[in-house]
């Protein structure tokens, strides 16, 4: 591997450790619900979240706040145990993507049949870690 190669290489895993992600994929419920939940966190600071999302009194907050959980602690587990409250982390990204469809038959009237959609999501949250060496020029 070149220099240069290996220069970026090693840029690209600094930066990977000041961020965190997890994934929560097929959860059943319809992406526009986890979307509005979703909204309240986005840019926010994990405590400030956290807070928001166990309040919250949507379904939907629930599987969220279990999500940003997992999120921190793998955050942790990449810095081997740092502190959370001093590290600044705050929700970076959060991505509702629509997961698969289950369809089913409802009986409607005169022999017809009435489609309903179960719809699922995918939700992807990225922590950032904030940077205090900004300079207030």
């Amino acid at each position: 591997m070149g220099v240069r190669k290996r220069e970026r290489a090693e840029g690209i895993k600094e930066a990977n450790k000041k961020v965190a992600f997890a994934k929560l994929n097929n959860c059943p419920s319809s992406p526009r619900k986890m979307r509005l939940v979703a909204d309240l966190v986005r840019g926010q600071k994990v405590e400030r979240a956290l807070s928001l999302l166990r309040f919250s009194s949507k379904e939907a907050s629930r599987k969220l706040e279990k999500l940003l959980l997992s999120a921190i602690n793998n955050w942790e587990q990449k810095n081997e145990g740092g502190d959370v409250s001093a590290a600044g982390l705050f929700v970076k990204e959060i991505r509702v993507d629509g997961g698969m469809m289950l369809k089913r038959l409802r009986p409607a009237p005169q022999g017809r049949a009435h489609r309903i959609r179960k719809r699922s999501n995918h939700v992807t949250v990225v922590l950032g870690q904030a940077d205090n060496t900004q300079s207030n020029s």
